[in-house]
């Protein structure tokens, strides 16, 4: 391993200790819920989700479970409660569902991510990373790509790193 990649591994690490240096813009979840499956979206509309709760009240447990486990890259106000919800009984699930981090699945994402230096833009597509980062260029990874990486452990593939030429 060379300098500049153990370089990159510890701002890495940095980086993954401050997950608010992360804006999701938009991001797609695959919600294994305890009675069926779901995809949830956000995008510059909003948040949506494919479960007979957000039909009826625009807000469901799972969204309140993603709300809860992406606060620091959100930067939005979490969705109301809607009238008739069953407030208690959603707020135990996500809160149950926000331990369970094996239900979910992320499968894309955009965000922006501040360095030290700029704020670059990274996306994640079903297990293919991009970032607008020379060294993401030229690696296949980058700090940015590993902070989120550990930050999202779990629900993410990791980026392949390619060797140095």
């Amino acid at each position: 391993m060379d300098a500049s990649m153990i370089n990159k591994i510890q701002k890495a690490g940095e980086y993954a200790s401050q997950p608010e240096r992360a804006t999701f813009t938009s991001l797609t979840v695959r919600f294994h819920g305890a009675n069926s499956s779901y995809v949830i979206r956000l995008d510059a509309a909003g948040w949506s989700c494919t479960c007979s709760g957000f039909q009826k009240y625009a807000i469901c447990p799972h969204i309140m479970a993603l709300e809860n486990l992406f606060k620091p890259m959100l930067k939005r106000r979490p969705l109301p409660y809607a009238p008739g919800q069953n407030i208690v009984s959603d707020v135990e699930k996500a809160k149950r569902y926000s331990g369970e981090v094996d239900r979910i699945r992320l499968v894309s994402f955009e965000c922006s991510f501040e360095g030290y230096n700029k704020t670059h833009r990274v996306t994640y597509d079903e297990g293919r990373w991009t970032s607008t980062a020379s060294f993401f260029a030229q690696r296949g990874v980058c700090s940015h790509t590993m902070a989120l990486e550990k930050i999202l452990k779990g629900l993410v593939e990791p980026a392949r790193a390619q060797p140095a030429t």
